[in-house]
């Protein structure tokens, strides 16, 4: 028995160095000169190959991760949070129902509400669960009424800094819980979608301080109603004079081909939307639009707005980047910076406090998974 194992063994070395001589043969032919390496002294650095599907003997299954990934994730759902800023008046409401062609606006969704200009900016949060061809999505919209509205707007933007800054403290505290949960709701603002009034001049000081206190913890997305092409480019100007970088910013282009999306899109900023909920017959077919004395606005009309590309950044093309951004980099900035400070009450967590020796252990193992992340952001 033994005898007869040794032998097949043998057979089998044999035929496995026949094969690497024939190979060897044949890239000698074709001008490639490898030496074999052999199996024993091959490190995991050197030891890689590529496998493709016709190397393969037969069908392995690897491609139905994929299935099982859509299937988890349609079932589990997604979520999404949006905030809407900017004065009164200017169509936010009805630019989220154009957008989800819903009803999903705080106007819309409450029937008593009476048009009142707060004393102070409020944060209203509206949340829905939106579903479409299988695919669940909760979406919560949050709006700022008050913001603007004033003849005294200074520090008016606090309100919104401290409502985002209270959705990562919520969040990191759940997920510093000794018991945490399976899945962590998250409430974080994905994106912030600011309003430009369409006064026919450039950037005012209330919005220069809004994107620069609001720049480092959310991404923006700045838009305008109809505005000409010159003050878009002078828009930009000024953006950059004052190094505010909305998105989509430049160094999260991972790729060539996402850097040439992107680019595209900050062509297009600020965007020139117009927003409606009323479809009008146009060349009888029904259209969003909005009707004027010199026509109607087509609303996904390319040659009439850009609202089109605004509702494909934010729902079609990038709306898991903009997911992927506030978790790999906004949150994890902030999160980085409040376990720097110890000034986490980690006794109402479970866990040691800041005094006891314990602290530090505890410390170095939540930071030592985002230290390559802490030294990549501190250049950002």
């Amino acid at each position: 028995m033994f005898y007869s194992r040794a032998l097949s063994n043998r057979s089998y070395l044999l035929e496995v160095t026949s094969l690497q001589e024939r190979e060897l043969i044949l890239e000698r032919k074709n001008g490639v000169h490898l030496e074999p390496q052999p199996a024993h002294c091959s490190s995991p650095d050197q030891d890689m190959s590529y496998i493709s599907g016709a190397d393969l003997f037969g069908y392995v299954g690897i491609e139905a991760v994929l299935d099982q990934m859509r299937h988890k994730t349609m079932k589990a759902g997604f979520e999404f949070n949006i905030m809407v800023v900017g004065q009164s008046g200017l169509g936010k409401s009805t630019l989220v129902n154009t957008l989800f062609k819903s009803r999903v606006s705080r106007k819309s969704c409450s029937s008593l509400h009476q048009e009142r200009i707060p004393k102070t900016v409020r944060i209203h949060a509206v949340s829905h669960m939106i579903e479409e061809k299988g695919v669940k999505m909760k979406l919560t919209v949050v709006d700022t009424p008050g913001f603007g509205d004033h003849i005294n707007n200074n520090n008016c933007w606090e309100p919104i800094v401290s409502y985002v800054n209270e959705q990562y403290e919520k969040y990191l505290r759940e997920e510093l819980n000794v018991m945490r949960k399976r899945r962590i709701p998250d409430t974080r603002v994905h994106c912030c979608v600011y309003f430009l009034p369409p006064t026919g001049h450039r950037l005012r000081a209330i919005d220069l301080e809004f994107m620069k206190h609001l720049g480092s913890i959310v991404s923006i997305v700045v838009m305008w109603l109809m505005l000409t092409r010159l003050l878009m480019i002078q828009i930009r100007q000024d953006l950059a004079a004052n190094g505010i970088q909305v998105y989509p910013q430049k160094q999260y282009d991972e790729d060539p081909e996402e850097s040439i999306l992107n680019n595209s899109i900050r062509e297009c900023i600020p965007f020139a939307v117009v927003g409606t909920d009323r479809e009008h017959q146009v060349n009888g077919n029904k259209v969003l639009g909005r009707k004027t004395k010199w026509g109607i606005i087509e609303v996904e009309n390319a040659a009439h707005c850009e609202f089109s590309h605004l509702r494909d950044l934010l729902i079609r093309s990038h709306l898991q980047d903009l997911k992927d951004v506030t978790h790999n980099i906004l949150y994890e900035t902030y999160r980085v910076r409040r376990l720097n400070q110890a000034n986490v009450d980690f006794s109402e967590l479970g866990l040691p406090p800041s005094g006891s020796p314990l602290y530090s252990s505890v410390c170095s193992t939540l930071c030592s998974g985002t230290q390559d992340t802490c030294e990549g952001e501190s250049q950002l």
